[in-house]
């Protein structure tokens, strides 16, 4: 991987053609590995902890979201909510309800197959091309790093609600790095970041950074730090995916030592995650 300071743009400017080292070799195995974790499913209809689905409709979701990612790769629009997350969230559930496959192989199967797609019409198109995505536009490097945070958020609830490891790991989490600068703005919590202005840079362990600037509440998000940051964070990588897809407590992280803040105004630390919703 890249140094701490060029790692996240690197990944954000892969050449016109192709994906950024890793990528795809991350969407394959994560792909893989979710459909490891279904095949060795005793029971779909398990609950799932922390969400209201089953581990079926994990999967099922899982199965959607690949196959919908893969069609705007090949140029194909996909309308899918409102660009928010709880329209998105009512979008999956109006999905959920007319897709009633809910059995492991099958499933299984159609992530593996619709990873492979969305690889297939990478491989065709130019990788830099703007698409309309449901978090707004983006180009086919973002969308495969959308795809990716995407697999390892639900792989992730899939192994918790199965009892199996997950697979999230730091080279995997830097991958995840274009997508999320590019969707931090759209997940702004308007309410929370009312007249909020702060300087944050955010550096992650062994490499990664992204800087975030907020005025009077709107947030601008960049792979390289503001000028005298109010605020720096340092936090784990696999801590920082699942802290910013709502699968760790920021208290419980701070805690255990995971993350840590200085600077000018040290205490906006503990409130960054508040001015986001996790999609």
């Amino acid at each position: 991987m890249g140094s701490e300071t060029d790692q996240g743009q690197d990944l954000q400017d892969a050449p016109s053609g192709r994906l950024p080292e890793g990528l795809a070799d991350a969407l394959r195995a994560t792909a893989e590995e979710i459909a490891e974790l279904l095949r060795g499913a005793p029971d779909t209809r398990a609950p799932v902890p922390g969400l209201v689905w089953t581990v079926g409709e994990v999967a099922a979701h899982l199965a959607q979201a690949g196959e919908l990612m893969a069609e705007v790769a090949a140029g194909r629009s996909r309308p899918h909510g409102d660009g928010t997350p709880q329209g998105i969230a009512a979008a999956n559930e109006q999905a959920l309800a007319v897709f009633r496959e809910r059995a492991a192989r099958p499933l299984a199967a159609m992530i593996v197959t619709q990873t492979e797609a969305y690889l297939d019409a990478v491989a065709e198109h130019p990788a830099q091309e703007t698409l309309l995505t449901p978090m707004g536009p983006m180009n086919r490097v973002v969308l495969g790093s959308y795809l990716l945070t995407h697999m390892l958020g639900h792989g992730y609830d899939l192994a918790r609600a199965l009892g199996r490891p997950h697979m999230v790991d730091r080279a995997r989490v830097a991958l995840t790095l274009p997508f999320m600068v590019e969707a931090m703005p759209w997940v702004t919590d308007a309410a929370a970041t009312a007249g909020l202005n702060a300087r944050y840079a955010v550096r992650l362990w062994g490499g990664g950074r992204f800087g975030v600037t907020f005025t009077d509440g709107t947030a601008t998000v960049g792979h390289e730090f503001p000028d005298r940051p109010d605020c720096t964070i340092s936090i784990e990588p696999v801590t920082f995916l699942l802290m910013a897809l709502g699968r760790c407590s920021p208290a419980a992280a701070m805690a255990r030592g995971r993350v840590l803040a200085w600077g000018r105004r040290p205490w906006l630390g503990p409130r960054f995650p508040e001015y986001f919703t996790a999609p």
